[in-house]
C-alpha cells in the first residue's frame, strides 16, 4: 500500500487532535483512501510536554526546515497560528512543491491572495477546512455542493465563545463579565479573549466565506466589525419581549453590485432556527438561488472536530495525488482569473431594521421629542416599550424601528443623545428578519 508523508508544524491543542485521528481512525482512512498516511516529522517549540497521545520521539523536532525541506514530506500542515512565522512557513512549503494544510483564518483573512497565487504559481494545492467552522465542512460545502448556486447570502454564528456567553446571559439572566469570566474558567474562553469578544475572529471567517461565496479579495481592514461586550441583561430582556434572542452574527451577502460585508450582535426571531443554536455551536445559513436555504451546525472549535477537518483537506489532497492531479476544484471556488477585489458596502449605506435603546427622564413628551427626530430622519417606530413610571433617574425607553438606512439612523442617534431629556449615549443592536439576500 502506497504512503503519503505528512509533516505536521505545531502540536498544540488541534495539532494533539490531528494524530489522535490520524492513530485512532488509520484503519478507516486507509480503507477509504487506498494509502497510508504517514506521519513523518512533528515541530514545535516544546517536544517535552505530555499532550495525551504517544508519538515516536524521533519524528519530533524543534526545527520546522526539517518539515519544509525533507524531499519525501508530501504534505505540511500549519497549526502554528497568528502571521509569522506561519506565513512565510506555508510560503517556503509552497515554493519547495509541497501541498498545505492550514487552519488559519487569520493569516488567510489578511494575505490570502498571495498563498492561494503562490500555491497556483508552483501547482500544488492547499486546503483550509478547519479555518472556518471547526468541523462543520462549510468550506466544502461552498465549494463543491453549491457550486451550481449563485449564492445570495450567509449568515453565521461562527465564534463558539461569543455564542456561549450570549447564550448563558440569555437564559439565565447574568451580565457579560460574570459569564466572560466563566467561560475563561472552562476553557471556552482565552485569557485574553478580545479576539473572540471584540468580533475579530468572526471577522476573519467571514472575510473568508464571502470570498468563497461571492468571488472576490476582500479587504479583511474594511469589514465592519462590532463585539458583544456592551450587550446587558436588560437587551436580552427587552429582546425577548419583543420576540428576538441575540446573537453575534457574521454576515456576507449580494447588495446589487456590492459585498455587505460585517460582524455585530443581532436580534434574530425567537422562531428562526439560528436562535435555537446555544452553547459553543456553531451554525452558519447559506441562502442560494437554487438550493434555497440551508444551515450546517456543530462544534465550531476543540482538538477532535478541528482535527477532523484538517485530516479530512490531507485525505482530499491525498486522493489527489494519488491520480495525479492538482488542482482540481480552485481554493477560492472560483477560477482565479475571475477573482476580483470586492467593492464592499460601506455600514453606513446598509438597510436594516433596529433596536435602540434610550435612556431618559421619567416626564412627559420624551416619546414625542424622540419619535419626532426619528421621524425627520425618514426612520418609522414599529414598536415602542417605555418602563420605569414613579423611578428616579433614567429610565428606558425601546423603540423597534421599520428598515432604515444606517447612516439615517446614525444622524437621528446624534440628535436625540444630545437632548437633555437623554441621560446616556443610546445602545442599538440590528435586527435580521429573515429579508435575505
Amino acid at each position: 500500500m502506497k504512503s503519503i508523508n505528512i509533516g505536521l508544524l505545531g502540536f498544540g491543542t488541534v495539532g494533539t487532535g490531528v494524530v489522535k485521528i490520524l492513530q485512532q481512525n488509520s484503519g478507516v482512512i486507509e480503507k477509504r483512501l487506498g494509502a497510508k498516511l504517514n506521519l513523518k516529522w512533528i515541530a514545535d517549540l516544546d517536544v517535552e510536554r505530555d499532550r495525551g497521545v504517544k508519538v515516536d520521539k524521533n519524528i519530533l523536532t524543534k526545527d520546522a526546515s526539517k518539515v519544509l525541506n525533507d524531499p519525501e514530506v508530501n504534505i505540511v500542515i500549519e497549526l502554528i497560528g497568528g502571521y509569522e512565522p506561519a506565513k512565510s512557513f506555508i510560503l517556503q512549503a509552497l515554493k519547495n512543491k509541497k501541498h498545505v494544510v492550514t487552519a488559519n483564518k487569520a493569516l488567510l483573512a489578511k494575505n490570502g491572495s498571495e498563498i492561494f497565487e503562490t500555491a497556483s504559481k508552483n501547482n500544488v494545492d492547499i486546503g483550509f477546512e478547519a479555518s472556518v467552522g471547526g468541523g462543520i465542512p462549510i468550506i466544502r460545502a461552498i465549494k463543491e455542493g453549491f457550486t451550481a448556486n449563485n449564492i445570495q447570502s450567509v449568515y453565521g454564528i461562527v465564534n463558539g465563545t461569543c455564542n456561549y456567553i450570549l447564550s448563558k446571559m440569555s437564559d439565565e439572566g447574568r451580565p457579560f463579565n460574570e459569564v466572560l469570566k466563566e467561560a475563561q474558567a472552562l476553557g471556552f474562553a482565552e485569557a485574553n479573549p478580545s479576539l473572540d469578544i471584540d468580533g475579530i475572529d468572526s471577522a476573519h471567517k467571514v472575510t473568508i466565506l464571502a470570498s468563497l461565496c461571492f468571488g472576490v479579495r476582500v479587504d479583511f481592514d474594511k469589514v465592519y466589525t462590532e463585539g458583544i461586550s456592551r450587550i446587558t441583561p436588560i437587551d436580552i430582556n427587552f429582546a425577548r419581549e419583543f420576540g428576538y434572542r441575540i446573537k453575534l452574527l457574521a454576515i456576507t451577502k449580494r447588495s446589487g453590485n456590492e459585498i455587505e460585508v460585517r460582524v455585530h450582535p443581532t436580534m434574530t426571531r425567537e422562531d428562526n432556527p439560528i436562535s435555537k443554536v446555544n452553547g459553543v455551536l456553531n451554525a452558519i445559513e447559506i441562502i442560494g438561488d437554487a438550493v434555497g436555504e440551508n444551515m450546517l451546525i456543530g462544534r465550531g472549535a476543540g482538538d477532535m472536530p478541528t482535527g477532523s477537518a484538517v485530516v479530512g483537506d490531507v485525505i482530499e489532497i491525498s486522493r489527489n495525488i494519488l491520480n495525479g492531479g492538482v488542482n482540481r476544484v480552485s481554493p477560492l471556488s472560483f477560477l482565479s482569473k475571475y477573482i476580483e477585489d470586492a467593492k464592499i458596502k460601506s455600514i453606513s449605506n446598509i438597510v436594516s431594521e433596529y433596536y435602540i435603546r434610550f435612556s431618559v427622564l421619567d416626564k412627559p413628551g420624551v416619546l414625542s421629542k424622540i419619535s419626532g427626530i426619528l421621524g425627520n430622519n425618514s426612520i418609522s417606530i414599529s414598536s415602542v416599550i417605555q418602563k420605569g413610571r414613579g423611578e428616579k433617574g433614567g429610565v428606558p425607553l425601546v423603540v423597534m424601528t421599520h428598515s432604515a438606512k444606517e447612516k439615517d439612523i446614525q444622524k437621528a442617534l446624534s440628535e436625540i443623545d444630545k437632548l437633555d431629556v437623554v441621560l446616556d449615549k443610546s445602545v442599538l443592536i440590528r435586527v435580521e428578519n429573515g429579508e435575505r439576500g
